[in-house]
């Protein structure tokens, strides 16, 4: 079976000023996930994967690190790993996290609010780290009401569905990125994608065995749903299947939690166009460092 990919070993405790940052362990779980709460839809993707794997798993595919200040107090959480992601109370802790992070040669991608992300790079790469792509996002947000629109065969999908659904997302990881996983790391993107259909977080509609539709959720907690991979088939476009699919599944999810987010690439005017008719809303934007391997 696969392994996920081996992770630098955690760093005890580092000292930054007055600051204390070490790794996390189980017994911190209520705490951080009360911390993470405060900006649900900044922090969803740390949330989730807390919720989903705890705070110590190779699913992290990173180390979560806590930076305290003198009293004991939080002031920052961070995923530091294949995906960098911070929250943070203070420009201290941002410094932190990101002296921190330099030490970790596999990272991969550091995503977060675009002021926030420029003041860490500013930070991590004081010796010269390259980056291999910037990527701007916009964050858009769904809450109630949703518009009802005719009824679709969208349903979570199975590992039946698997064939459909893995060259597509890598079809889209590579558009995004650059990186085809089904190429990289077959084996491990194979696994990570039956994991998450068999969690029931993976949505098709298929028609004479075709991908119409598809959209992932990525995290989940009470407070919002992150919504990744949304697809509709090339030649279907146009058709409003994306709107009707988007309005049945946030329909269904919003059932369940208070707000769906994603982002959208700011260049991507027809992932825009069909957002804004679907009903979401702009609420920050975000940027995506993918680094040099």
């Amino acid at each position: 079976m696969y392994q996920p990919a081996a992770i630098a070993p955690p760093v005890p405790q580092v000292e930054a000023g007055s600051l204390r940052v070490g790794a996390l362990i189980h017994d911190s779980e209520s705490e951080v996930l009360a911390f993470l709460a405060m900006h649900p839809l900044d922090t969803v993707v740390m949330a989730g994967l807390i919720r989903d794997n705890g705070l110590v798993s190779p699913l992290n595919r990173g180390t979560f690190y806590a930076c305290r200040d003198e009293a004991g107090q939080l002031q920052g959480v961070a995923l530091i790993g294949h995906f960098t992601i911070i929250e943070t109370r203070s420009e201290a802790a941002l410094e932190a996290f990101a002296q921190l992070a330099q030490g970790f040669e596999r990272a991969h991608v550091i995503l977060g609010k675009q002021e926030r992300v420029a003041r860490f790079w500013d930070y991590y790469a004081q010796d010269g780290q390259p980056k291999r792509l910037l990527c701007r996002e916009l964050l858009f947000e769904q809450r109630w009401p949703v518009e009802v629109r005719e009824a679709v065969k969208l349903r979570p999908a199975t590992l039946d569905d698997i064939e459909l659904v893995m060259p597509v997302h890598a079809r889209m990881a590579f558009e995004e990125c650059g990186v085809n996983p089904m190429l990289k790391d077959p084996a491990g993107f194979r696994e990570r994608t039956a994991r998450r259909i068999e969690q029931g977080r993976v949505w098709v509609w298929i028609e004479d065995g075709r991908l119409l539709f598809k959209a992932d959720i990525i995290s989940e907690t009470p407070e919002a749903v992150y919504l990744e991979g949304i697809y509709v088939r090339a030649e279907d476009r146009g058709k409003g299947y994306g709107r009707r699919c988007l309005s049945q599944l946030s329909r269904d999810l919003l059932q369940r939690t208070r707000s769906i987010c994603l982002l959208v690439n700011e260049e991507n005017q027809a992932a825009l166009s069909l957002y804004h008719k679907a009903g979401y809303k702009k609420r920050g934007s975000y940027d995506t460092i993918y680094l040099q391997q």
